[in-house]
């Protein structure tokens, strides 16, 4: 059978059952972890005051965990062939929980890294793979994944996009650490629903943690996310500042970006995981990631669609977002709620993912999904360009957001499906990283090109819609090559 065939089998599934018991909370989990990462924003100030720290040490905090998460979702994701999915999700629950419990109670800056950036990080990594494995495992062909595919991606967009609302009107009404504390609750609470998880026996010996591997992603991942995000202080081409280490200047002012010297770092330590992987599979040796996964066209495409989905979804957001609060003179709480129509348009679009699957091929659909965030974007960038009122950003934002979740459900039942249920712990984490650097890439690129554009009033909030506009443009291009016939299809003239 082709190692490309669809994962699971009707017989191993546990039915649509289990399938609806253990969805809400994977589907809140995916909220909370979506949340994290955008409400702490909108709390910079007040976090720096209380904690008698800088603003810089806070956003210190922020890029440690976008680090933290980016660099062990390959790693994380492989333990869940080693402990068990259900079992790496309770435990990457008890660890996420134990850090916003130890951010909620910080006194200082320090503890706040050690809570909310390391082990909400680490929790993170452990717990988001094994959301898109389970749904795989359990649900036994592409459309009934869709559904379920739609309500997990639907509470990501979610959490993504009200984190700053929510997380700045509880700032604001009540404390920054309350915030922390509702993620203890919910969390307490995602832990407990777990118990309806059922995971499918898996076959087959368990691999070994291939440490080797583990290391050497990670800090391949980190120094590439870490060269993206210093995009927004030294820019993508020459340095916009001297880059100093401890006082001594290693990088002048107008010198190549320390971005591409983190990225080549990176890059070499990238190099050095695909040599170790494969040294150590022509040994016969166990890996963290298999060089086959790279050699299935359907999901290489697909991985490349996701990536720039989340590229856009998060950079046009960020642009959206900053534009609101530079021109227009929002509040957090108000720029939260001008985002409301995206968020609907999104949770529409994923609610519908079932019935979308029924009806039409997941090609069809990202294809479809691509061209209504075209169409949202350059209704978004006309009205930057016109400086309307409020009731003017309706249209483009619903349709952005329709089709960010249109998109967003196919691509990941397109990568996933893609392999068998052996292969899931590999697939799984790489997809997830990929999103991760999507995300990443997103609001670096956009920074910059705000900071870069040297035109008045909304000039450059019009060039950075420009930029993700014509990214988008790139993923339409990217997705009409991918193959007409279905995964499943193909999978069983195969077998």
């Amino acid at each position: 059978m082709d190692r490309g065939a669809v994962a699971g089998t009707a017989t191993r599934s546990p039915g649509p059952d289990a399938a609806r018991g253990m969805i809400v909370p994977l589907a809140l989990a995916q909220f909370i972890a979506s949340y994290a990462a955008t409400n702490m924003n909108v709390a910079i100030s007040a976090i720096a005051k209380d904690l008698g720290t800088t603003v810089i040490g806070v956003q210190t905090a922020i890029t440690l965990f976008t680090l933290t998460m980016a660099s062990l979702m390959i790693p994380g994701s492989k333990l869940t062939d080693i402990w068990g999915r259900k079992r790496c999700f309770v435990w990457g629950l008890g660890v996420y929980g134990l850090g916003a419990l130890l951010a909620l109670a910080a006194p200082g800056i320090v503890l706040l890294i050690i809570g909310y950036s390391l082990l909400e990080g680490i929790g993170s990594a452990l717990m988001i793979p094994p959301i898109y494995i389970l749904i795989t495992v359990v649900c036994p062909d592409v459309r009934s994944r869709a559904r379920y595919f739609g309500v997990v991606s639907g509470a990501g967009g979610l959490g993504a996009a009200a984190g700053p609302l929510i997380g700045g009107t509880i700032t604001s009404v009540i404390s920054w650490r309350a915030s922390f504390g509702l993620q203890v609750l919910v969390v307490a609470w995602i832990i407990l629903r777990s118990r309806a998880i059922v995971e499918p026996a898996r076959q087959g010996r368990t691999p070994r943690f291939d440490l080797t591997g583990a290391v050497l992603s990670a800090a391949g991942l980190l120094f590439v996310v870490l060269g993206i995000l210093q995009s927004r202080t030294y820019g993508f081409a020459a340095s916009r500042k001297d880059f100093s280490i401890g006082g001594t200047v290693i990088i002048p002012k107008g010198s190549v970006s320390v971005v591409w010297v983190l990225v080549a770092i990176g890059g070499l330590f990238l190099l050095w995981f695909f040599l170790h992987i494969r040294s150590a599979e022509r040994r016969g040796k166990d890996v963290l990631l298999g060089l086959r996964l790279f050699r299935n066209r359907t999901a290489n495409l697909g991985l490349g669609t996701q990536g720039i989905q989340w590229l856009v979804m998060q950079g046009s957001f960020f642009v959206i977002s900053v534009y609101l609060q530079e021109i227009k003179h929002y509040s957090a709480v108000e720029t939260g709620l001008q985002l409301t129509p995206a968020t609907i348009g999104m949770l529409a679009a994923s609610a519908g993912a079932d019935r979308f699957a029924r009806r039409h091929t997941q090609r069809w659909l990202i294809i479809a999904g691509f061209a209504l965030t075209v169409l949202g974007v350059a209704l978004l960038l006309a009205v930057v360009k016109a400086a309307t009122g409020v009731f003017s950003w309706i249209p483009g934002q619903l349709l952005f957001g329709a089709g960010v979740g249109v998109m967003l459900t196919s691509s990941v039942n397109v990568v996933q499906s893609s392999f068998p249920e052996s292969d899931q712990g590999d697939i799984s984490g790489l997809s997830r990283s990929v999103s991760n650097l999507g995300s990443s890439f997103g609001t670096a690129l956009v920074g910059s090109v705000l900071v870069a554009a040297k035109l008045p009033g909304a000039g450059p909030f019009a060039a950075a819609l420009v930029v993700m506009l014509v990214i988008t443009l790139i993923g339409l291009a990217i997705s009409v090559f991918l193959p007409r016939q279905p995964a499943q299809a193909r999978a069983s003239r195969t077998t």
